[in-house]
């Protein structure tokens, strides 16, 4: 067998791709390409397919649906696994591509715990990218942490009971996949007196970005995995050069 590949595409913008990226993604042999559904599009492929106009290699296009439940999941990773285990077997470099960096919440964190189960001498590399955090801080023009700071990354959609608790211990909450939490979220952040202190952003650096910083105007949206809210209180920046 040869070589499988984590490569993430980054937030959305395709000219945030790194060198590295890039030059793997040209090089293997086969683009495992995940989507949420049969018919639906790969946003990772919409994000590297600029790069990769003249590639040769076979697109593989890997069904996870957008669900919690492992009785769903499971089966898509088997049949996942099982349509890379025969283009390596068949002596093929696999890279599967993920949207933002492959060890932020992304698909391929399964895929490669499972590879490692099933071809324990597989040789497995992880190309980093920007991921989305940082491209909200960047878009936003809130940095994640400064000084003394300390930053929570938290997947909103699987629920925000301890999100009270997070916003008095950490200075910078980063909300991820937001889903139907907004109305939780904006009654947390109004308790902890936070509301002026947080920004929306869905889709950073995608050309459909949209920022916005009074979060009641969101208030009654579903976020899609795209969607995301950066908290930061800002109290301790600036303690390393006697500023605030």
């Amino acid at each position: 067998m040869t070589r499988l590949y984590g490569v993430g595409a980054g937030p959305g913008a395709p000219d945030l791709l790194t060198l590295r990226a890039i030059k793997v993604l040209r090089e293997v042999d086969v683009l495992a390409l995940p989507r949420s559904n049969d018919w639906g599009e790969s946003v990772a492929w919409s994000i590297v397919q600029p790069a990769l106009l003249e590639s040769q290699a076979e697109k593989l296009f890997l069904t996870f649906p957008m669900n919690k439940d492992p009785e769903r999941l499971r089966p898509a990773l088997n049949k996942a696994m099982d349509a890379i285990g025969e283009r390596l077997a068949a002596g093929k470099s696999v890279a599967f591509v993920t949207e933002g960096d492959p060890s932020l919440y992304s698909t391929f964190v399964y895929v490669a715990a499972e590879a490692r189960r099933r071809w324990p001498t597989l040789e497995i590399e992880v190309v980093p990218a920007v991921s989305s955090p940082m491209a909200v801080a960047a878009v936003t023009g809130v940095p994640l942490a400064d000084g003394q700071e300390r930053i929570a990354i938290v997947p909103a959609n699987y629920g925000v009971a301890d999100l009270d608790t997070l916003l008095r211990m950490f200075d910078t909450v980063v909300l991820m996949k937001i889903g139907p939490e907004m109305p939780a979220i904006i009654a947390a952040l109004e308790r902890a007196g936070l509301l002026g202190r947080a920004i929306y952003v869905a889709k950073a650096t995608m050309k459909e970005q949209r920022v916005v910083r009074d979060l009641r105007e969101v208030g009654g949206e579903r976020g899609d995995c795209f969607a995301m809210v950066i908290v930061a209180k800002k109290e301790r920046n600036g303690v390393l050069m006697g500023v605030a």
